[in-house]
């Protein structure tokens, strides 16, 4: 299977040639406005506010640049309930007849190795998993590097000198996350410690309060998420305990897209009050744009894993408002380093 980077600029630089991929290019080699693109979700649904929503922001995006409207003739999502709706939601769109289809998450991996042995006239696409078929895209990211650079974030901002990490699931993605952010608190704070612990979901919200409960309870003023729908938990419980206690610094640092309008509060006195310290933004959206414009231009890199990073601007950390200007240009030493190869972000956990 080939490897290779895939720089943002080709979603610029989308070429005019106009075809299409799956069963409409195979069969007709069908015109652009014939193309037709969907996704399923995983269990956090398409308004987690995070990763998912990011995903079907991106297929909307790409709906209005080439004219198309929603629905099987167009643009599409499936949402998932439970892990036992990916099959049937991917035979779905396949009876549908759409070009592409995405599966967004690694929870889909199983599902859609089975579908694309099946249906092997179209194409597939996973988001943060690699499978390795002739019909099948893998995108994946680099959350290690901008996971890191938020824990740069957070190690010169806490005052208590105690942060926290709340996970989805374990596993390897999410390990990614929880690596790269200790390792970049430790680089600029090597006296601050890391509470580390996973709600075992990813659509949990309240399991997600909880946890962020005894977090800052314990003295952590600064969590970082990454735990799609639970992580609206996290959010929750620092709006409440900030609206107890107006003077309190407390902050939780968002992921996947920049969640600063989750950190949004008001005191009981009308002061309004934000939260958020920065975000962890991954652009799913651009890459599914970007792959839906190749598949569009029968330009579709089945059997391929394309990887975004620092690089190609596919990572980045969101400039909050209670992000000091001093830390941000902290942020940009390190950033550098890292393309460069000065640094090498571990991609998975020291246990």
């Amino acid at each position: 299977m080939k490897k290779w980077g895939l720089a943002l600029s080709a979603v610029l630089a989308a070429g005019t040639i106009l075809g299409a991929c799956g069963n409409k290019s195979a069969e007709t080699g069908g015109k652009a406005s014939d193309f037709t693109v969907a996704m399923v979700t995983d269990v956090g649904g398409v308004d987690d506010k995070s990763f998912n929503q990011s995903a079907w922001e991106g297929i909307q995006d790409f709906g209005k640049d080439n004219s198309m409207e929603k629905g099987n003739k167009g643009f599409n999502y499936l949402q998932s309930k439970n892990d036992g709706d990916y099959v049937t939601n991917l035979n779905t769109l396949v009876r549908q007849k759409y070009d592409l289809i995405y599966g967004i998450g690694y929870k889909l991996q199983p599902a859609i190795e089975e579908i694309a042995d099946q249906q092997k006239k179209t194409n597939f696409a996973i988001v943060d998993s690699v499978v390795e078929k002739d019909n099948v895209a893998s995108i994946v990211f680099k959350e290690n590097e901008g996971s890191f650079l938020v824990g740069v974030v957070a190690g010169l901002t806490t005052k208590t000198n105690k942060v926290g990490f709340v996970g989805g699931m374990e596993g390897e993605l999410i390990g990614k996350f929880e690596a790269g952010f200790v390792e970049g608190v430790k680089a600029v704070n090597p006296e601050a410690t890391v509470d580390v612990q996973y709600a075992g979901a990813f659509d949990k919200a309240d399991k997600g309060k909880a946890i962020a409960s005894s977090m800052y309870g314990s003295g952590a003023d600064i969590i970082y998420h990454a735990a799609g729908a639970t992580g609206n938990g996290v959010f929750s419980e620092a709006i409440d305990l900030k609206k107890k206690d107006p003077a309190r610094e407390l902050y939780v640092i968002g992921v996947d897209k920049d969640q600063s309008e989750e950190g949004k509060g008001t005191s009981k006195d009308g002061k309004e009050f934000n939260i958020t310290l920065t975000s962890m933004v991954k652009r799913v959206d651009v890459a599914v744009k970007d792959l839906a414009e190749k598949a569009k231009n029968n330009e579709f890199p089945g059997g391929e894993v394309i990887s975004y990073g620092l690089d190609q601007d596919a990572i980045s950390v969101a400039k909050g408002d209670n992000v000091s200007e001093d830390v941000m240009k902290k942020v940009d030493e390190y950033k550098e380093k890292i393309s460069k190869g000065e640094i090498k972000v571990p991609t998975a956990p020291v246990k």
